[in-house]
């Protein structure tokens, strides 16, 4: 069960981390680069089954 809420959260953030809006076109790819390192960090431990 808890996967799967981690799951769907991970799913939103990144949808919501996409540069679509124009101010944000600016950033370049160190918001979508630092949530990624985090999604991937999260996704190794629930695989390896620590969280």
């Amino acid at each position: 069960m808890l996967e799967t809420v981690l799951l769907i959260i991970l799913v939103l953030v990144l949808l919501g981390m996409l540069p679509v809006w124009p101010y944000s076109r600016g950033w370049g790819i160190a918001p979508s680069a630092g949530l990624g390192l985090v999604v991937v960090v999260l996704l190794a431990l629930v695989l390896v089954g620590r969280l």
